[in-house]
């Protein structure tokens, strides 16, 4: 199942009562024929969302699954119109679940074809002596080997080194651009027992799959923030769930600091004076910066002259601050979700310091593409790092994505990029990933040969649509904001890719670096597997942030 997270809808967050939307009186009279049958998987399906009133939709999911057990804990300071929201889109998506492993349960039935083919078993004892002799393995060999042919064609003779150099680099091209040829060639060697190998490259990527846990806490937490952001329980996918429980869980470090401190701050009596000079220090130890910190403190005390604010009401008004920073360089930018253009080739830039994981960010991204349905070529710029260029092979081999690198030793960056551009436009592809060489801020040569590298792009391909995105490591705190600074100006940065969430307790580095810098985030990883990278929204990310 194919999710476009590049397409996701962005929803502007609804108050509260989003469950509004589900008690639709004319469908009351349906619900009761309806929960007799509702043992068939395919018919909850579609009364999941016509069985709008708890009290009916309920007893049909507590049959069908053990979730109703974890709902008593939550009750005391969990909505009821919320939880009941919730267990309808868990027996929607339980109900898509079965239906997905019904639809694959016909595959094993060939299974008892077996049974039938051990009777000709000895019927076939005489012939194996014959037919060992003519070897046919010996004539399938000669079908695999036409593949070497391409190593034929070595160029050398009294050239001299810049004519050997131009000449490597025209076989290079031709290799690349010979791949879409060789596709069908293919097939006749698909028929042989050689399928299964190409086989295992997609499933590799899809292994990861999500699959829907119990009915527990962070499901119906997951639940909660969806609503809250007007969806409805159609609207409800496993991918948004699972990546929810992840992004949860990747910030659970930043969250035990700092919303124990925010809880123990805010108390049960209205804000005064002096818990807000306590939220302040717990805001900078969370490392939110200055100029965030004191835009947050203003608006709080601004509104604290106007009205008595009680602490529910002053963590909401938090939140929405906290929301509105984050949006803000996001509105500036004119794009609310960076996503690849159709029908365009796109040229996409990581960059940053060393160690930040800008070759794991650009396999996950890679990944992130061709599950969203785009065609996607990965540049292996990074010609200094050793084994650079094996790790993203690696990364590429993962989500079935080719490579374009340069073989030898300190090759030029610009020359991969010039290759792959070139490679992207004979085959039509519409995302190239470019990975480049860890550097510091402070080296002003390197940061000169990062702008080298972009001016190669912006000429060789000026109708590209291309973005530079930094990666920064959240554990790096307040330097991150000053790494942030330096790149903007050397290599045009559109964007931030905010990763190591999940390692690091300085989450709150993302408000820094939108309110300072200025540079909108466009992604968050929260994990070290493969699909924890999401593109960044700040409804979620705040909510993750101060969950309870």
């Amino acid at each position: 199942m194919v999710f476009d997270w590049f397409k996701r809808a962005l929803a502007q967050p609804a108050p509260a009562p989003a469950a509004a939307p589900t008690p639709a009186p004319p469908p009351e009279p349906e619900p009761p024929a309806e929960p007799e049958a509702a043992t068939v998987p395919a018919e909850p399906e579609a009364a999941a969302p016509v069985a709008v009133p708890p009290s009916e939709a309920a007893p049909a999911v507590a049959a069908a699954a053990p979730p109703p057990a974890p709902a008593t804990p939550a009750g005391p300071g969990v909505d009821e119109d919320a939880l009941a929201w919730a267990r309808q889109a868990y027996a929607r998506l339980k109900a898509q679940q079965e239906a997905a492993s019904q639809a694959t349960a016909p595959a094993p039935s060939p299974a008892p074809a077996p049974a039938a083919e051990a009777p000709p078993a000895p019927v076939a004892e005489a012939p194996p002596a014959p037919e060992a002799d003519p070897e046919p393995t010996a004539a399938t060999a000669p079908e695999h080997e036409p593949a070497p042919e391409p190593a034929a064609p070595p160029v050398a003779s009294g050239l001299s080194l810049l004519e050997q150099a131009a000449a490597q680099r025209q076989q290079r091209l031709q290799e690349i651009t010979a791949p879409a040829e060789p596709a069908p060639v293919a097939p006749p060697a698909a028929a042989t027992p050689a399928t299964p190998a190409a086989t295992p490259t997609a499933p590799e990527a899809d292994a990861a799959d999500p699959s829907l846990g119990a009915f527990d806490d962070t499901f119906t937490w997951s639940a909660e923030v969806l609503a809250a952001q007007g969806r409805s329980v159609e609207e409800v996918s496993l991918e948004e769930i699972d990546w929810l429980g992840r992004l949860r869980r990747g910030l659970e470090k930043t969250r035990k600091g700092f919303v124990t401190q925010l809880l123990e701050n805010l108390g049960d009596d209205p804000l005064t004076p002096a818990v807000l000079d306590d939220l302040e220090s717990t805001l900078l130890r969370a490392d939110v910066g200055v100029k965030a910190t004191d835009q947050v403190l203003e608006a709080l005390r601004r509104r604290l002259n106007e009205e008595v604010v009680d602490p529910a009401e002053g963590l909401r008004f938090l939140k929405e601050q906290l929301r509105g920073l984050l949006e803000e360089p996001i509105r500036a930018g004119g794009t609310a979700l960076l996503a690849p253009q159709r029908d365009r080739l796109n040229v996409w830039l990581l960059v940053g310091v060393n160690g930040v994981g800008k070759t794991t960010t650009l396999g996950k991204l890679a990944n992130l593409a061709v599950r969203s349905g785009y065609s996607c070529l990965i540049a292996a710029a990074d010609t200094f790092r050793a084994a650079a260029v094996q790790q993203v092979s690696v990364w590429g081999e993962r989500s079935g994505v080719a490579v374009v690198a340069n073989p030898s030793a300190n090759a030029d960056p610009a020359a991969v990029v010039f290759d792959a551009i070139g490679a992207a436009r004979s085959k039509g592809t519409e995302l190239v990933l470019v990975d480049t060489a860890g550097r510091l801020q402070t080296k002003h040569n390197l940061m000169e040969e990062l702008g080298k590298v972009r001016r190669t792009i912006t000429k060789l391909a000026p109708e590209a649509a291309v973005e530079s995105l930094l990666v920064l490591d959240a554990s790096q705190g307040q330097n991150g904001l000053r790494q942030a600074m330096a790149f903007a100006s050397a290599a045009g940065l559109t964007g931030v890719v905010l990763t190591k969430l999940d390692g690091s307790a300085r989450g709150g580095v993302a408000l820094a670096v939108a309110s300072e810098a200025g540079l909108p985030i466009r992604f968050i990883g929260a994990g070290e597997g493969i699909r924890d990278l999401r593109p960044f929204n700040s409804f979620e990310f705040v909510e993750a942030l101060l969950a309870s």
